[in-house]
This record gives C-alpha cells, sequence and structure tokens, in this order.
C-alpha cells in the first residue's frame, strides 16, 4: 500500500500544480475568451482531483504535504519560462502552459487507467468509475490540444 500511497500523492501533486498554472493562465487573460476556457478547465479538474482525494481516504492514504508544496513551487519556479502575456513573446509562454497542461491531462488519463487494472488485484480500488473518469481526462485532452495547436499557429506564425 505503500507505492500506492506514493503514486496517487505524486499524481495530487501534479494537479495541484495544474490548478496554480491554470489560476495563473485566468488571471493573465481575464475578461479575454481564454479566461472562460480555462475556468471551465479548471472546474473540471479541480473535480478530479476531490476524485482522486476522495479515493485516498478510502483507502486511508495521507496526502503528503511535502509533494503538494513541491507541485506549488515548480509552478512558481515555471514563471519564467512560461511568460504568459498577450504580447508576441508571450505567445509561446501560452503554447508551452498549453503543453504542460496536455501532458498533465495524460498523465491523469494514465492514473485513471492503472487504477483500473489494479483494481482487478486490489478490490479497495474497484469503487470508482474509471471508465468515466478516462473519458473525461480524454475530452479535457481534445479540448486543451485544440487550443494547444491554435497557439502554435499563432506563436510560430511569420510576422
Amino acid at each position: 500500500m505503500k507505492d500506492l500511497t506514493i503514486y496517487l500523492n505524486d499524481h495530487l501533486a501534479g494537479s495541484v500544480g495544474a490548478l496554480e498554472l491554470l489560476d495563473r493562465l485566468i488571471d493573465t487573460y481575464r475578461e479575454k475568451p481564454l479566461e472562460k476556457f480555462f475556468q471551465g478547465l479548471r472546474d473540471d479538474i479541480r473535480h478530479d482531483q476531490e476524485q482522486l482525494k476522495d479515493l485516498m481516504q478510502k483507502l486511508g492514504a495521507e496526502e503528503s504535504t511535502v509533494r503538494k508544496a513541491g507541485a506549488w513551487m515548480v509552478e512558481k519556479l515555471s514563471r519564467a519560462k512560461l511568460a504568459l502575456s498577450e504580447e508576441a513573446e508571450g505567445e509561446v509562454g501560452l503554447l508551452l502552459a498549453l503543453e504542460a497542461l496536455v501532458l498533465g491531462i495524460t498523465g491523469k488519463r494514465s492514473l485513471w487507467r492503472a487504477l483500473h487494472s489494479a483494481s482487478r488485484t486490489l478490490p479497495q480500488l474497484a469503487r470508482m468509475d474509471y471508465a468515466g473518469l478516462e473519458n473525461r481526462a480524454i475530452e479535457q485532452c481534445e479540448r486543451v490540444e485544440a487550443k494547444r495547436l491554435e497557439a502554435a499557429r499563432t506563436a510560430f506564425q511569420e510576422k
């Protein structure tokens, strides 16, 4: 169970980092069309995080404050790399931020798939709708990927 707790905490930390990044994106694009997009995505990821926390609680797995704090710190340190603004240099920052979100959501999908597989041998895990959670991750990934490709076209157009 120790390895499972570490695995779940790693994914919980990833969700903390994603929510921090989304808060920054929401602030950056306040009163712009992207604000609503990022707010909806944040709500979805927050809901998924709650599902993960509920599972951890039912399993008796303690949340690691160290891992969550680490994710928070990594997001803060990434701010220099992900310069977000509506200026030309911010376009690549937006692309990189969207790419980070796609990677994180893909990881979340992998989490749900792994837990579903493990639920066959660990009955405590057989309490969740993993197929539904995986489908949510797929839908989220498709939404973010569409925005990422749009950002790539904007960032790399000839000027």
